[in-house]
């Protein structure tokens, strides 16, 4: 049964992605982004099928006006890194927290039953057990991560008193076509201005999980399909994890690059916030049938072959 669906952040990475396969399948698709990463170019193949509105969450009167007439809502709309809110956490929790307050109250006031919540690993911080599962104490380090909860919160909260059903995806770091930020895109960008060194922030030795982007639209759709509590979260990531020499290793693979010189910044995170290792655990998703299409490995050449090209 098609639905009318309302993607927020729909012309960025992972929302385009989302757009693609929902506008494919008989659904009503309108997407709210104020383009300050998303790019028109990337709704291309969509843009005559799909609504468009252009607007900034942060501001409520426009939220009001225009968070309405759908079944449900995917919240992707975020601050997209982790650093940038160490260095502006006023901004960090305006585009992170404040929007997700501002929706869910055009939800409450125009009766949408139904939001997906993009969220974070960076919500548990650093933990001593691997893979961490969804019920694990959230206690994060970075701004990003406190937002990201403190969104989560207010859903919780909001399906509480008002009945809106809040489903939460925590996703590892995703990648793939249309990634521009990252680490993929950013060793991709240095090497392609030098190509006999590549500098990697932090000591290299961080270990965490990727997963590709279509694997992850695949996991959350699963997610929402199977969703029938007021309130749920489900981990969508990887059972791999790998380091960032590893990653650089892999990358100057795919770009033909030999006898290339790692140069370090030092410490053993790359960024004031970072986690430098997560690994999520999957089960739960597993058990509905889910498991990645690619390994790590594959997930990061796709990424580079793309990027080349772009």
């Amino acid at each position: 049964m098609s639905k009318r669906i309302l993607i927020l952040g729909g012309a960025g990475f992972i929302g385009s992605h989302l757009v693609d396969n929902l506008s494919k399948n008989g659904n009503e698709v309108k997407v709210i982004d104020n383009f300050s990463t998303g790019k028109i170019e990337n709704l291309s193949q969509t843009k005559n099928k799909v609504k468009i509105t252009k607007g900034d969450l942060r501001f409520l009167d426009f939220v009001l006006k225009n968070v309405k007439d759908v079944d449900l809502v995917f919240h992707l709309v975020a601050n997209y890194s982790v650093k940038l809110s160490s260095e502006d956490p006023i901004f960090d929790f305006n585009s992170n927290a404040l929007t997700t307050l501002n929706v869910l109250e055009a939800m409450r006031k125009n009766d949408i039953p139904i939001i997906i919540f993009t969220s974070s690993s960076t919500v548990y911080g650093e933990s001593d057990k691997f893979p961490i599962p969804e019920n694990t104490k959230l206690k994060p380090i970075s701004n990003y991560g406190a937002s990201k909860v403190s969104a989560e919160m207010y859903i919780h909260s909001f399906s509480q008193l008002y009945g809106i059903k809040g489903l939460i995806l925590r996703y590892a770091n995703i990648i793939g076509p249309r990634s521009e930020h990252g680490i993929i895109p950013d060793f991709v960008k240095k090497l392609k201005e030098h190509r006999k060194r590549l500098l990697i922030l932090g000591d290299g030795k961080q270990k965490k999980s990727y997963l590709y982007v279509s694997d992850c639209i695949d996991a959350s759709l699963l997610a929402l399909e199977h969703f029938n509590k007021s309130f749920d979260v489900f981990n969508v990531g990887s059972e791999e994890w790998i380091t960032v020499d590893e990653i650089a290793k892999i990358v100057c693979e795919e770009m033909g690059l030999t006898n290339v010189k790692f140069e370090y910044t030092g410490g053993d995170r790359g960024w004031l916030g970072d986690v430098s290792k997560f690994l999520l655990d999957i089960k739960k998703l597993k058990r509905l049938g889910w498991e990645p299409k690619y390994t790590i490995e594959e997930s990061i050449r796709k990424t580079v072959e793309w990027l080349k090209n772009h």
